[in-house]
């Protein structure tokens, strides 16, 4: 983890859904700051709120009260095209149902971040070749996501996060459709990803085998912070992996 530095801030967010007459605090005050570089991994039971936090930090959802600062922008104070910007440019997507264009072979699937930006299609296709071959899957360039394993399309999915080098990758249960073996190979190369490219890792998961490749480990529960780790006070060890 690079000197501290942060990259996103929560100050005193809470979220609240209103279903009919009921009333739901998805968070209730929470506050947590997110280092350059580091591996995060938000964990709690279904319900407990680590999804809308984890979608928060992603722009993807607003707090009802609290701030989310992001690269020292108040993020939800910017205008809307600044906020799309941010997630086409600065923060990478990987969801546990893969979300590939079943159409598109896994090179189109991983240009396309990159061609929605702005850049050119050969360019775009060149870029996207060198990150699947990053991932290990040089060799399946124009397989159609039906035509890859789970493991392969979840490796197609971190590529396309990574094409446009953002600075933050949020990972949603990564490894939750992914059998015991490749979900341990996608949680190694997240950590190989992380330690080589300087990037920050987010991810939202129930693996606790997760626990291992973090640097630190914030628990949610009933919309509060329950508790925040560092690995070193966990005594767990990276498997496979000198951190």
């Amino acid at each position: 983890m690079s000197e501290q530095e942060i990259i996103a801030r929560a100050t005193d967010v809470t979220r609240k859904y209103t279903m009919g007459k009921e009333t739901v605090w998805a968070l209730n005050g929470v506050s947590l700051d997110i280092y350059r570089g580091e591996y995060l991994s938000i964990m709690g039971p279904s319900g407990s709120g680590k999804s809308t936090f984890f979608n928060m930090i992603g722009a993807l959802d607003f707090p009802t009260t609290g701030k989310i600062e992001f690269m020292n922008a108040d993020l939800f104070s910017l205008p809307e095209e600044q906020q799309a910007w941010i997630r086409c440019n600065k923060i990478g997507y990987i969801f546990q149902t893969f979300n590939l264009v079943t159409v598109m072979t896994a090179v189109e699937n991983v240009a396309l971040p990159s061609i929605l930006r702005g850049d050119a299609p050969e360019e775009a296709a060149e870029h996207a070749r060198k990150v699947l071959e990053l991932v290990g899957l040089g060799h399946r360039l124009n397989h159609l996501p039906l035509q890859l394993s789970g493991g392969q399309q979840q490796r197609v999915a971190i590529a396309r996060a990574l094409v446009n080098a953002p600075s933050v990758i949020l990972a949603d249960e990564p490894t939750g459709n992914l059998d015991s073996k490749t979900g341990l190979e996608i949680i190694e190369l997240l950590r190989r990803l992380q330690l080589e490219q300087n990037v920050t890792i987010i991810t939202a998961t129930h693996d606790a085998r997760m626990i291992s490749v973090s640097d630190r480990v914030v628990w949610i529960r009933d919309g509060k912070l329950e508790r925040v780790a560092l690995r070193s006070e966990l005594n767990v060890q990276v498997g496979g992996i000198t951190s």
